[in-house]
């Protein structure tokens, strides 16, 4: 089946503690990764999206792979390797009541992703190829695997949308830059929170960094202000979207329902302040409640995310 949207990344079992882990006590277990928080959002809203990765032949990968085919997403290219694990995240409480975040990553099974991989999904057909700035930093086949995927789609008149979310536990700004600049010619969105476009791009500003990115060759930037809104950015138009005030209750996820917003859009055919306007809706409604994805909402209650904080369905 041909898929509107192929996400390619990391799936990892998440492990969520009520306050610090040394201390033990209550936690929930369910699954975290961008690309995959992604294909969920745009699941649930009626798109066909196909996520590619590879799991461990455990426990942690048949959970990933249940949950995606719970939420009607295409799993038919999941790799599962008996060679290496599924990756883990411990989230707890550090004190002071920030959240903190820990990734046991190395070896796992998606660290060795190849194009070889991911090929039977490319050649499904789809759309749109969705790419993060996570996948490629989890090693040089994954990084590999990703760019040829993106060359590959752009030679197949798809387009690419490539969100930068850096991950400073993962690499370096300096590294990921290495890795992600020369993706752009092939990227037709690019977005990024104000202050990761200065891996992407060179430039004194923001204006700047813009220009130098249209000038790579993206036809689409758009930039997560979180609270503030977004913007977005092409030859022609400059927009600006303020967010949705809503009670804030765990912010982790939201740059991924608003990038899943902003594809929704674009692929319904709506223009720049549509595509901004479900996006920065579907980032509201995962704030709103805990978790990355479980918050996301279908297309019919789309309507309803409009509605002022507070009021009640009857």
């Amino acid at each position: 089946m041909r898929a509107e949207v192929l996400t390619i990344g990391e799936a990892m079992a998440a492990v969520r503690c009520a306050g610090p882990l040394r201390l033990g006590g209550a936690s929930r277990i369910s699954v975290a990764g961008a690309e995959f928080n992604v294909a969920i959002a745009l699941a649930r809203l009626g798109h066909a999206a196909r996520w590619a990765g590879a799991v461990g032949e455990d426990e942690p990968g048949e959970l990933v792979r249940r949950t995606l085919r719970a939420e009607g997403v295409l799993t038919d290219a999941v790799i599962r390797r008996t060679d290496a694990p599924t990756g883990l995240l411990l989230r707890d409480v550090a004190p002071g009541g920030r959240a903190r975040v820990s990734y046991y990553r190395t070896g796992s099974a998606a660290s060795a992703l190849s194009w070889e991989d991911i090929r039977p999904a490319a050649d499904h057909g789809f759309a749109g190829l969705h790419l993060t700035g996570i996948t490629p930093a989890l090693g040089p086949a994954p990084l590999a695997a990703v760019t040829v995927a993106a060359d590959q789609a752009r030679n197949r008149g798809s387009w690419v949308s490539l969100d930068v979310n850096h991950r400073s536990l993962l690499w370096t700004r300096d590294a990921a830059a290495r890795a992600l600049r020369p993706l752009l010619p092939q990227v037709t969105v690019l977005i990024a929170s104000d202050d990761e476009l200065a891996i992407v791009a060179d430039g004194d500003g923001e204006r700047d960094r813009v220009e130098a990115l249209l000038d790579a060759g993206v036809e689409e930037v758009v930039i997560k202000r979180g609270a503030a809104g977004a913007s977005y950015r092409d030859a022609r138009t400059s927009l600006d979207a303020p967010a949705l005030a809503v009670p804030v209750v765990d912010v982790v996820g939201a740059g991924d329902a608003f990038t899943a917003g902003y594809l929704s859009g674009r692929l319904d055919g709506l223009d720049a302040h549509g595509r901004l306007e479900r996006a920065t809706l579907l980032g509201a409604a995962c704030v709103a409640c805990d978790g990355d994805w479980e918050g996301l909402p279908t297309r019919d209650e789309l309507p309803a995310l409009r509605l002022r904080a507070g009021d009640t369905l009857r």
